[in-house]
């Protein structure tokens, strides 16, 4: 497996990625043209975030090691290679912590690819590229029913906040 950044020949695969996410998350409907736009967007501007990708790279499907690939064997794996999990940050600054700090926005991993250890190496690098771009906090929101996800976040360092979500669409 290797971890590296998406680029917009990854935009179909995150979308289709994005999809499976938002039909298991109770209040966002899969669109992938919306999702589409919105990747082109982050994949453009590296001040408004980073999606990090994660690749199957061994032919047997098992997941191999992510070491020792220069940038030019990195873009010959993105060719070669199966999408199977993201993770997208997004950059803001932070009045209370008079600093920039990131949101995680999306993370998925293929079903099959689930329990592996894929959903860590991503999340782990997630935070190591955040904390390289200054970042002095990870925010991120999950469903209140989405256990799983509580367990995993917590099992990473993350702590529950007691701050409540509240959208208004505009």
């Amino acid at each position: 497996m290797v971890i590296n950044h998406a680029t917009s020949s990854d935009i179909d695969a995150l979308a289709d990625l994005l999809g499976i996410l938002f039909l298991e998350e109770s209040e966002f409907i899969p669109d992938k043209e919306l999702q589409r736009t919105a990747l082109r967007r982050i994949i453009a501007d590296p001040k408004i975030g980073k999606v990090l990708c994660a690749r199957d790279i061994v032919k047997d499907g098992t997941i191999g090691d992510q070491s020792g690939f220069t940038s030019e064997v990195m873009k010959e794996i993105s060719k070669s290679s199966v999408l199977i999990g993201m993770v997208s940050l997004l950059f803001t600054e932070s009045t209370a912590l008079g600093a920039k700090v990131a949101l995680l926005e999306d993370m998925v991993i293929l079903p099959q690819y689930r329990g592996l250890g894929v959903g860590s190496v991503l999340l782990s690098a997630a935070i190591e590229f955040a904390s390289n771009c200054g970042c002095q906090r990870i925010t991120l929101l999950t469903d209140q029913t989405n256990l799983g996800a509580h367990r995993f976040y917590k099992a990473h360092g993350f702590n529950q906040s007691n701050m409540t979500a509240f959208r208004l669409l505009l």
